[in-house]
């Protein structure tokens, strides 16, 4: 498959690789100069692949409260909120964006799990009058990302002559939908991003993606912003150092929301979702392993699936590893035997057969300086 920007990422020099069924571009100069770009300028993003599910419906509420850990109920009008879905195991199916809007809600989804979240919801919609959009191949998907984004997407809403309010003043993970000249779908602008950095996530018909991006390098340019597109590559690297997890890494349905350290996104105290029952054992197991951030010695790289030893007994696994730009370090995220998980533990590290020494730490590695 392919997003409507399929042509213009070729046309701007792109690597193109398979991901998840889609054609992605990986990068386009290399991943360490687009991420630099990200962490002190701003990064255009397409991120079209990934699932958009919309709901409406006099009773969208419930069925939704019933499929996701977090509470939906609570939500205010344009708010986004983090949660996982789960199986009746406690196994995490996907992490996901919930969106509230005036009588629709949206639900974004990883790209690998959109069919299989969108039979999971089918299957436990229960009422017939709700009504479940796969609106992903219709409506294309972008992010602008970094310390400059605030100010691009503001003129771009300018330029765009968009009815939306101060962009300055719309708190993280809250959005705004609206209708656009020249539109028959309403757009959607999100303070939202996969980096660790500020940015906005932009929806728009799938006709207007290209004239968009072009929109957003061309008013870069104009403004003195170091602009420029970025691929899967440095997304990864981004979100790594962010200590943001990856469905099929840090996630999977063998892996509850505890382990992943990710108790922040599950309300059990709602009332009943799938997987509550077992969420409540599971949370009480003290042989589950959990999720930790390493720093490991050298520039030498522990990519998934690495073990982990302490005194030369296996205690966990790699699921992510990078160098990272901004620190400069060697990085990883890992599951670890709870006695291995407090900060300053030093381990080992099976690097290609040969070991080095790997030190937890706690998550995020980078946090962005706040203004």
């Amino acid at each position: 498959m392919r997003t409507p920007l399929y042509d213009w990422h070729v046309a701007h020099g792109a690597r193109i690789v398979d991901f998840a069924g889609w054609d992605m571009p990986i990068q386009y100069s290399t991943i360490i100069e687009e991420h630099h770009t990200v962490r002190k300028h701003a990064g255009l993003f397409d991120i079209s692949h990934m699932g958009r599910l919309w709901f409406e419906g006099p009773d969208a509420v419930e069925p939704l409260q019933s499929v996701i850990t977090n509470d939906v109920k609570t939500m205010k009008l344009g708010q986004v909120r983090y949660s996982l879905v789960c199986n009746e195991k406690g196994g995490i199916l996907d992490d996901v964006l919930v969106y509230r809007f005036d009588q629709a809600w949206m639900m974004v989804v990883n790209a690998s799990n959109r069919e299989k979240i969108v039979g999971w919801l089918e299957s436990h919609r229960k009422l017939k009058n709700l009504l479940i959009e796969d609106m992903t191949r219709k409506r294309g998907m972008i992010a602008i990302q970094g310390p400059a984004a605030l100010r691009l997407s503001t003129e771009l809403a300018k330029a765009k002559s968009w009815p939306v309010p101060d962009l300055a003043a719309m708190k993280y993970y809250f959005s705004v939908l609206f209708a656009s000249a020249g539109t028959t779908s309403p757009v959607i602008v999100s303070r939202t991003g996969y980096t660790g950095e500020d940015g906005f996530e932009i929806i728009v018909e799938n006709s207007n993606l290209v004239e968009l991006c072009d929109q957003v390098l061309s008013l870069a340019k104009r403004l003195g912003i170091a602009a420029t597109p970025c691929g899967l590559g440095a997304r990864d690297t981004l979100r790594l150092e962010a200590g943001m997890p990856l469905y099929g890494h840090e996630l999977s349905e063998e892996i509850d929301p505890f382990q992943a350290e990710l108790a922040w996104a599950v309300k059990m105290e709602k009332g009943p979702f799938i997987g509550r029952e077992a969420l409540h054992t599971r949370q009480q197991d003290a042989t589950l392993p959990h999720r930790v951030g390493l720093e490991i010695e050298g520039k030498r790289i522990a990519r998934e699936g690495a073990s982990l030893l302490s005194q030369g007994k296996p205690v966990g696994r790699v699921c992510s590893g990078t160098f990272s730009p901004t620190l400069e370090k060697a990085i990883a995220m890992a599951y670890v035997q709870c006695d291995f998980t407090a900060p300053g533990t030093q381990l080992e590290v099976d690097i290609r057969g040969k070991t080095a020494t790997a030190r937890v730490m706690p998550l995020p590695f980078y946090t962005r300086k706040k203004t």
